[in-house]
């Protein structure tokens, strides 16, 4: 009986133990190209001109705020009303409008934190993220910055590297990027964009090589769609192989490589993206993540089945002249809308065993 008595705590222990291992938090990351967010003061030796109260667009500390409110009400749906923990950010303009938006919009109950580039692009425009300090301990940030393809190019924005610690004490890597535009041309810009790209994918080949078991996530817009260069054949980035279910299905995913959240959505579906430019839908905004974050049995894992992007009836407006639906945005041309952004966000849900 007392034998029987020991091997029924043991297996009872052995029991708790394995429910405890099997403890998994999940969340949710984002990224969201704001549109122009400004504030109404002139910052020394950038051309924000455009955006001060006595310029062409009128824009005020009503209409800014408005738009802060308007940002952080999109971040918490994204959420499903809880924030998520990973916010990439685009066309941010200082650390002056990034503390407005956390700590006095109706983001502030959320408790974000920031990091933030500080790039040389002309306007000002930056990349930021914020992240929650109870899934994301801050460990380093560092600024990546972009070779011009010309000593005549303006310069671009930086490309944002932050290394954080999650709960499980794993690191997990998220580079957020703004690739330069297509302003002259798609075909004559994309030289600097593939040097955007080149950047960044020798950035997270390094850590490939100096992490044991690298847990990389890279966010932003890129001002090109998954079928261009940038992402196709410079990051090397495509959507996941389409494989059966087995034991062995995870072997097929390369630690070092990186796979495209949204590629097959976008490949796949009519009307699909992020961004609509002509009357055609397209994704600039994209979600990648290295191989390991696609193993089921990893600590922290994701799918493209998790993945997409966020397009609710209150962030679209009627596309008058080419039909359907468009972003909603906050001018269209000089003419002021209220909205809220050129971009809709993309969203992807993660698991992660805490034990």
């Amino acid at each position: 009986m007392k034998t029987f008595y020991l091997l029924f705590l043991l297996l009872l222990s052995v029991s708790l133990h394995a429910q405890k291992q099997k403890d998994t938090l999940t969340f949710r990351i984002m990224s969201y190209n704001v549109e122009n967010l400004f504030d109404c003061r002139h910052d020394t030796l950038k051309n924000d001109y455009e955006f001060l109260p006595d310029a062409m667009r009128h824009w005020n500390y009503s209409k800014y705020k408005k738009k802060l409110d308007a940002i952080a009400r999109v971040i918490i749906a994204v959420g499903e009303w809880t924030p998520p923990a990973l916010v990439a950010l685009c066309e941010v303009e200082n650390d002056s409008v990034m503390r407005a938006l956390t700590r006095y919009s109706v983001l502030r109950e959320a408790g974000y934190r920031y990091v933030m580039t500080h790039s040389p692009d002309e306007r000002g425009i930056n990349v930021a993220l914020l992240y929650q300090r109870g899934l994301f301990k801050l460990l380093s940030y560092e600024s990546l910055p972009v070779e011009k393809p010309r000593t005549s190019s303006r310069p671009t924005r930086d490309i944002l590297h932050v290394s954080g610690m999650l709960l499980n004490k794993d690191t997990l890597d998220v580079f957020v990027a703004h690739f330069p535009s297509r302003s002259g041309g798609a075909k004559e810009s994309e030289p600097y964009r593939l040097l955007a790209a080149r950047r960044l994918k020798d950035a997270a080949d390094s850590l490939s090589r100096v992490r044991r078991r690298p847990q990389i996530v890279i966010l932003g817009d890129f001002n090109d769609y998954p079928d261009n260069k940038s992402v196709r054949k410079v990051l090397k980035a495509e959507a996941p192989p389409l494989i059966a279910a087995t034991p062995q299905s995870d072997t097929i995913y390369h630690p070092d490589a990186l796979y495209h959240l949204l590629a097959r959505k976008c490949a796949t579906r009519k009307h699909y993206g992020s961004y609509k430019y002509q009357g055609e839908w397209g994704l600039l905004d994209h979600i990648i993540v290295s191989g390991n974050l696609l193993r089921k049995d990893a600590p922290l894992s994701t799918s493209e089945n998790k993945a997409d992007v966020y397009c609710p009836a209150f962030l679209l407006t009627d596309d008058k002249k080419y039909g359907g639906q468009q972003p909603f945005r906050t001018y269209y041309g000089m003419k002021y809308q209220g909205g809220y952004s050129d971009h809709l966000p993309v969203w992807a849900e993660f698991s992660l065993i805490e034990n």
